[in-house]
């Protein structure tokens, strides 16, 4: 039966039917009507009984966003935020934009001017649908309030069905004034794309094409897999880890797999791609046989397409997104589809399937061993790599890690241990600075008992740094380790390779922030720095064990570089393993060896 409400008890409603238990946003104008909503929804809550909805007020509209998607990566579940219009909605439009960059479903409401003032110019007023459209999964602008319900809850079921992404839903306030009925049922008709997803969820691996895949491999003597983010997003981590146990098959990732398998395991070769580890891109360099799970072939990991895994006579690829197949890389087997389901179809269809890849399996053993991560370990000053490696050693990898964008981030995709999936949360396509102190917020908030800490750099923290008081506000015990190395690091590093040393604009050295008093400032009981390597492994123990909210800043040596690294637009083969990596050609040159590995 349905009962009387107005468009922002509507809105609420859906959102608490959805499951919903945390709101990020930053309230305006435009959209009080449903922050009003939100008061009285607890307050009944309370009164009657029910599940409350946390509503977070962070410090910026983009710290919101990327809250709901630290959220969403942590939990699986689709993140929430909310904001008013004009200048709160285009402060979102790069979370949203990183959000589906990345795959992450999550559901932005902003306010809107009433109808009657669009296109006007009226206050606060900017062209949310039109911007979001180019940016997001799906953007609607609700002109009729009978739609309203039906929209919003549609907005989540596109979000987290097919391959994820962000929808923006673009609310006139005189609808969320608008007093209509609540029907508690019901969703827009997507006629198309509910075909499109149910084909998709519905798709299996035939037996003919699981026949093919096998033969193929039975020919293989050195396969590899290849795992991206989507294996996080359909939760096929822990299918994908019997796969590659069940047929003896290593394991590389990209950025945003990291997790898919255990990094600890033998099997894992861990990142590969521009600043992926060397002995992974050999692998890759020496594979005959690629099986792409969830992956998309992007830039950053395949450089020059033609020439990526070259030996690779057979690449199969299973991707949920159809646009995806074919697009950077020809594939002579692929499936459009669940990666779970696909993975668990092929596992069943080889449970005959016998083949010894011992070689294999030893051959990357001794690249694992002979170009293994590494940097100056006599150096005077503190070495990120270092810092980064002593936490590894005190959190075991069953830390939820998140980071800014930069070099630290690479350190710590390298150099931290990650057993689970959904515990390393970084933007990974759109690159975006200041994302990861809001995304620690966020995975706070979805994984209480977790243990979480924010990788960051000095200068992608200053993005959002206002974000540390949104810590300390709601008692967060979010841990924030900045690797302070005064200065755009990734940048400089290209500035240093490439254009001759000319480090315009990314030297920080001059600027006057004191990140301790800051944070001191913004209530952090815990505020520390280390600039003595003395001093480091103690200050790391205690930073992690504080029981609340913590802020460690480490002084590290401004010059060290990201190794290994592919430069851009280059192949494999011209991989830069800087001074302490052993590239392949010096290994093999010290014990008289051809340019192919042991295995051949």
């Amino acid at each position: 039966m349905s009962r009387t409400m107005s468009g922002g008890d509507i809105i609420v409603q859906v959102l608490a039917d959805e499951g919903v238990d945390t709101i990020f946003g930053y309230s305006g104008g435009a959209i009080l009507p449903t922050y009003d909503s939100v008061f009285r929804h607890n307050e009944r809550c309370r009164v009657e009984g029910g599940q409350q909805i946390q509503l977070v007020v962070p410090a910026s509209e983009q710290g919101a966003g990327f809250m709901a998607a630290g959220y969403a990566r942590a939990s699986g579940k689709v993140g929430v935020f909310m904001v008013t219009s004009g200048p709160g909605a285009t402060n979102s439009v790069t979370p949203i934009r990183d959000c589906t960059a990345d795959s992450i479903p999550v559901v932005l409401i902003t306010g809107q001017v009433p109808r009657a003032a669009l296109g006007s110019d009226a206050f606060q007023e900017a062209p949310i649908f039109n911007l979001m459209s180019v940016c997001a999964k799906h953007a609607f602008l609700v002109t009729d309030p009978e739609e309203l319900e039906e929209t919003v809850r549609a907005a989540f079921e596109i979000a987290r069905s097919g391959r994820p992404g962000p929808v923006v839903v673009d609310v006139p306030k005189d609808i969320q004034n608008w007093i209509g009925p609540y029907k508690g049922e019901g969703q827009l008709k997507l006629t198309g794309y509910g075909r499109r997803v149910r084909d998709i969820r519905n798709a299996r691996v035939a037996p003919d094409n699981a026949a093919a895949f096998f033969a193929a491999l039975g020919q293989s003597e050195r396969p590899l897999i290849y795992a991206g983010g989507g294996v996080m997003h359909s939760g096929a981590a822990e299918e994908l880890r019997g796969f590659a146990e069940r047929f003896g098959i290593p394991v590389v990732t990209t950025l945003m797999g990291i997790g898919a398998v255990d990094t600890r395991s033998p099997l894992s070769l861990h990142m590969l791609g521009m600043h992926g580890a060397a002995y992974a891109n050999y692998a890759v360099e020496d594979c005959d046989f690629l099986l792409a799970v969830a992956a998309r072939f992007d830039d950053r990991v395949a450089g020059k397409p033609r020439e990526f895994a070259p030996q690779a006579r057979f690449i199969a690829h299973i991707d949920i997104d159809p646009a995806e197949h074919g697009k950077v890389k020809t594939a002579a087997w692929s499936h459009t589809g669940d990666a779970t389901t696909a993975l668990a179809d092929l596992r069943e269809a080889g449970a005959s399937f016998k083949k010894d890849f011992s070689a294999w399996r030893n051959a990357v053993a001794r690249l694992k061993k002979q170009h293994a991560h590494n940097f100056d370990r006599q150096a005077e000053a503190i070495q990120p790599q270092d810092a980064l490696e002593q936490l590894d050693a005190i959190v075991n990898g069953e830390a939820i890690v998140t980071s800014g964008v930069g070099q630290h981030q690479m350190w710590a995709a390298q150099y931290l241990s990650f057993r689970h999936p959904r515990t390393w949360l970084t933007s990974g396509s759109m690159g975006t600075m200041g994302f990861g102190l809001p995304a620690a917020i966020g995975a706070q908030l979805a994984c209480p008992d977790r243990l979480v800490i924010n990788v960051d750099g000095d200068g992608s923290i200053r993005m959002n740094f206002g974000e540390l008081e949104t810590v300390t506000t709601y008692g967060l015990p979010v841990k924030v380790l900045v690797l302070n190395n005064n200065g755009d690091g990734m940048v400089r590093q290209w500035q240093r390779i490439y254009f001759a040393e000319r480090f315009c604009g990314t030297d920080k050295s001059l600027h006057k922030k004191d990140f301790i008093k800051a944070a001191e400032a913004d209530g952090f009981d815990f505020a520390r720095r280390v600039s003595e390597k003395s001093e480091l492994a103690g200050a790391l123990r205690a930073f992690v064990e504080f029981p609340g909210p913590a802020f460690l800043e480490v002084v590290v040596d401004q010059d060290a570089s990201v190794y290994p690294m592919v430069g851009p637009g280059a192949g494999y083969k011209e991989m830069i393993t800087g001074e302490f990596i052993p590239a392949r050609q010096s290994v093999e040159a010290g014990v008289g060896s051809t340019d192919k590995p042991d295995l051949f």
